[in-house]
This record gives structure tokens, C-alpha cells and sequence, in this order.
């Protein structure tokens, strides 16, 4: 099979793995402002890839350098790499949304890779100070978004503890279309940049891109595109879990959970660290459930999540190694 029929075959496969990140992850931007009723299913994809979109207009690309030269070494990229890769994420993301699993499409990328390098050249193919970085965000984000969203809902409910409850319900509605949009942004600027990452770094292994490591102009806007399409097409069976069985949400607390997931995305995007926008927007909604009535957060659904987070790269990374081995 001639190089460059396998090179434009993985490209396709990396836009389908974007498309299937925007399906996957949709409910990461839609399930709050769906279930708070602030806007209608079809209406909230369409703000919600839109706004996937515009991403390419507000951030640098350094996640984009961060997973293209921060996760394996460069040198031992291959096009069977790169498409066991994204054959093991793929099929990690199809697995986790059939049983409604909010899992990170990020880090089932990222455990493809590792997977493929490391049964094609050893633990020593790794790039420990990236996947060092990686891990600690697998922790810190949904911390830090636990954090933020319990501040933010309890600055919230101090604001207007005057007023009445169809007050404040009016008051954040408005408020929820801004914070929505938010983190849409930030979505779309931190994990369609993965896959540019990954477009990228096989184009630079096989000699296309020169001798200096970029991402171009057609790679970033492709990406984007792909990942508003499958924003588009939503994936409603995880917008259920997000929205309705970890904790009841209102105005006020779909706004609280989307800003504080926003603020922590647009500082992991500035940093060049490829968070996932699951784990961040879960742990904001669980920080603002904790505000309103603990007891009432959904924890057996939470610790569910979680365990599909923890078997996510190690899920992938295995899926990667055997598409490796069959592809060889």
C-alpha cells in the first residue's frame, strides 16, 4: 500500500475521531443549558458547535504542540502509530457512549498513543515530563472545576438572596446563554486541538510539514469543523447522564457549573495542557450540587464516571497496541 494512500487514510481517520470527540462530548457543552431548559435540544448544538467553531479565532495552538511533541517521542511516529492511535480512541468513545459513559475523549487519545508507541519501541518512546503534565490535569481539573463551581454558586445564591425565585430563574437564564458560549470556547480551543496534534505530527514524521514543527492553517480550521459538525449531531444518551442523574440543576446552577468549567479550560488552553472538558464541566456540576443539598447529588452515578475515567487511557492504550500489532 503506497505511503501517501495510508497518510490521506489516517488524516480521514483523524477527522472521523474529531467528529466522534464533538458527538461524544457534546453533552460536556449542552447537557446544562438542555436540562435548565433555557434552550431546546436542536438549538443548544447549534450554539454549542458554533461556538466549537469560533474557538480557532481566540487561542494559540499549544495544546496542539503539547500532544504533538509532549506525549511520544516525535522521532518514533509512524503512520501505523498515528492510525492505531486513533483506531484504539475511536473505539474507546464508541464503547463509553453506548453505556452513557461521560469519559474523556482527550485521554482515550492520549492512551492510544502511548499504547502504539510503546508495543512498537518501548516505555522509552514516552515523553515522561508530557505525560507527567497529563496526569496531574487527569486530578486537578475536575478539582479545580469542583472548586470553582461550588464558589461560584454560592457567590451566586449571596448575590440574589433577595430576590424572588422567578426573578433569579429570568436573571440566569440570560446569564446561561453567556456562560454557555463560554465554555463552548473553551471546548472546542482545547480538544479540537488534539487532534490537530496528532494531524500534525504525522505529517511532520513523514517529511511533509519541513524541518519545523507547525500546525497549519487548513489543519486547525478542518479540526474545528469536524468537531462543530459532531457537536451538531449531539450525543443525547450522555446529555442524560450529565444533566439529570448527577444532581437536579436550575438557571442559577447551570450557570455556576458552565463558567467554572469555562474558567478552568480557557487556564488549562493557555498553559498548552490537553484537560478533559468531561472531567472539568462533571466536576463543576458536582461542586454546585454540593452547595444546594449534597444528599441529592447523584455520588453511585459520579463514582460510575469515575471509574471510567481511570480506565480510560489504560482501555485505550491496550485497544491501540493490538490494532498496532494486526496493522503490522
Amino acid at each position: 500500500m503506497k505511503t501517501e494512500f495510508v497518510i490521506v487514510i489516517t488524516i480521514a481517520l483523524a477527522f472521523i475521531f474529531d467528529f466522534i470527540n464533538g458527538f461524544h462530548d457534546a453533552a460536556n457543552s449542552v447537557a446544562t443549558v438542555v436540562c435548565t431548559r433555557v434552550l431546546k435540544p436542536h438549538w443548544a448544538v447549534v450554539w454549542a458547535a458554533s461556538f466549537n467553531f469560533l474557538a480557532f479565532l481566540f487561542f494559540d495552538l499549544k495544546v496542539a504542540n503539547t500532544v504533538g511533541k509532549g506525549v511520544v517521542d516525535p522521532s518514533i511516529i509512524d503512520v501505523w502509530v498515528i492510525m492505531a492511535a486513533l483506531i484504539g480512541a475511536i473505539i474507546w468513545n464508541i464503547i463509553t457512549w453506548y453505556f452513557a459513559l461521560p469519559s474523556s475523549s482527550s485521554h482515550a487519545l492520549i492512551g492510544g498513543l502511548v499504547g502504539a508507541a510503546v508495543i512498537k519501541s518501548g516505555l522509552g518512546a514516552l515523553n515522561s515530563a508530557g505525560l507527567t503534565k497529563i496526569i496531574i490535569s487527569i486530578v486537578a481539573s475536575p478539582l479545580i472545576g469542583m472548586g470553582l463551581g461550588f464558589l461560584l454558586m454560592s457567590l451566586s445564591k449571596l448575590t440574589v438572596r433577595n430576590r424572588s425565585p422567578k426573578t433569579v430563574s429570568l436573571i440566569f437564564e440570560k446569564l446561561q446563554l453567556l456562560s454557555a458560549s463560554l465554555y463552548s470556547l473553551g471546548h472546542g480551543g482545547n480538544d479540537a486541538q488534539k487532534t490537530m496534534g496528532i494531524i500534525a505530527v504525522l505529517l511532520f514524521s513523514t517529511g511533509h510539514l519541513g524541518t519545523e514543527f507547525h500546525v497549519p492553517l487548513w489543519i486547525v480550521l478542518s479540526c474545528h469543523a469536524a468537531m462543530g459538525l459532531g457537536t451538531l449531531m449531539g450525543g443525547w444518551r450522555i446529555v442524560k447522564t450529565m444533566g439529570m442523574k448527577l444532581t437536579k440543576l436550575k438557571t442559577i446552577g447551570g450557570f455556576s457549573a458552565e463558567t467554572a468549567g469555562a474558567i478552568t479550560l480557557f487556564a488549562a488552553t493557555h498553559l498548552g495542557i490537553p484537560v478533559s472538558t468531561t472531567h472539568t464541566i462533571t466536576g463543576s456540576i458536582l461542586g454546585v450540587g454540593s452547595v444546594t443539598e449534597a444528599r441529592k447529588v447523584r455520588w453511585a452515578t459520579a463514582t460510575r464516571i469515575i471509574w471510567a475515567w481511570v480506565f480510560t487511557i489504560p482501555a485505550s492504550a491496550i485497544v491501540s497496541a493490538i490494532w498496532w500489532k494486526f496493522l503490522h
